[in-house]
């Protein structure tokens, strides 16, 4: 298996784009093929790809090692160095959720909704691929797995740009995914992994592969979804901050909303998907002094508003900011709420956008 990319190389700008039409290109015809595979065809790439990941593990780690060494070197965030990082459990459940992908149903065909005309004609309403989909992300090797096996299972073609500290790990990967494909007999254009760290690449797929491209996905922080959103030449599946709320309701029972709670915050601090925000009902009250006692104990720095900050000494005050964050880290900010309804509002406001200060 070659794990080697030229995606160390730094071509000019107009090598970057001859290189991005031709991936283009390769994407257009593969999505041809891809769009009419059976789903045993595509479930057999799956776990063959699955089946590479885990004989090439050592292989794959090896290329995380080098790119977590020059991460480090160029003092990445704890948060960031996180993500980047792989294991051999990390590893394995990479190649677990090629597994899980392949034993979904296969969305391809499902029948959405059908009628019949007056005049007898039967209509229905058919899921078909998209086509081609771009998807840029940053420092998360894992999304390489991800990203490549969902677009594989929903027959769509799919061009990978991962960030420029998962070059390495992400080409390993991706390796892996070309070898399901071709034990398949499916092109290896299905999914392309764009080869090489120029910048210059993601203004290509935004601004200049309408015609190869049918939607693009950015998978990551504001900066980068906000560019993409901006200069984009096709359709944007997008969000922003990954700002998680859990809730403690009044009838929660206590040790449940404990471990919910720590798990959610202090599983992976790195993750989007970790709790930034914990809302407690004032109904709930009796509960606000165990929970942020846990928190502490257990490492997590609290912020809080006024009532929680009473209850225990080591608790900061939050500022307005404060609800606005994704700390990426063991921080979480506590408020005390007058029920759901609340709980609710606080969350609306939040993603509304971060405000400055001042």
């Amino acid at each position: 298996m070659n794990t080697h990319s030229s995606a160390v190389s730094r071509p000019d700008e107009q090598t970057v784009a001859d290189l991005m039409q031709a991936i283009g290109r390769e994407a257009r015809s593969a999505a041809g093929v891809l769009a009419l595979a059976p789903t045993d065809q595509k479930n057999r790439a799956l776990v063959a790809a699955a089946a590479a990941l885990r004989a090439h593990r050592h292989r794959i780690l090896a290329a995380n090692e080098r790119d977590v060494a020059d991460a480090t070197a160029r003092a990445l965030s704890a948060a960031l160095l996180d993500r980047l990082k792989l294991d051999d459990k990390r590893v394995l459940a990479i190649a677990s959720g090629l597994d899980a992908i392949a034993a979904l149903p296969d969305p391809i065909g499902t029948v959405l909704a059908e009628w019949t005309r007056p005049n007898g004609m039967r209509i229905q309403r058919v899921r078909v691929p998209l086509g081609v989909i771009g998807i840029i992300y940053e420092s998360r090797p894992n999304v390489t797995a991800d990203a490549g096996g969902l677009c594989l299972k929903s027959s769509n073609a799919v061009i990978l740009r991962g960030g420029s500290e998962s070059t390495r790990s992400s080409a390993a990967i991706h390796a892996c995914l070309e070898q399901g494909l071709e034990v398949v007999g499916l092109p290896k254009a299905c999914i392309q992994l764009v080869p090489t760290a120029d910048r210059a690449a993601v203004g290509s797929m935004l601004a200049d592969m309408a015609d190869s491209i049918d939607v693009i996905v950015p998978r990551g922080g504001r900066s980068l979804v906000e560019r993409v959103q901006k200069e984009a030449r096709v359709p944007v599946i997008g969000h922003l901050d990954g700002v998680c709320h859990v809730y403690v309701d009044r009838d929660a029972q206590p040790d449940m909303a404990r471990r919910i709670v720590l798990n959610a915050k202090l599983r992976r601090t790195g993750v989007c998907g970790a709790a930034e925000t914990l809302l407690v009902d004032r109904g709930a009250i009796a509960q606000l002094g165990s929970l942020v006692q846990s928190l502490l104990d257990a490492g997590c720095e609290v912020r809080g508003d006024e009532t929680t900050a009473s209850v225990d000494v080591r608790v900061g005050h939050a500022d307005e900011q404060d609800w606005y964050a994704e700390y990426l880290d063991a921080i979480i900010a506590v408020r005390v709420v007058d029920g759901v309804d609340a709980a609710i509002a606080h969350m609306n406001t939040t993603v509304r956008g971060i405000p400055t200060r001042s």
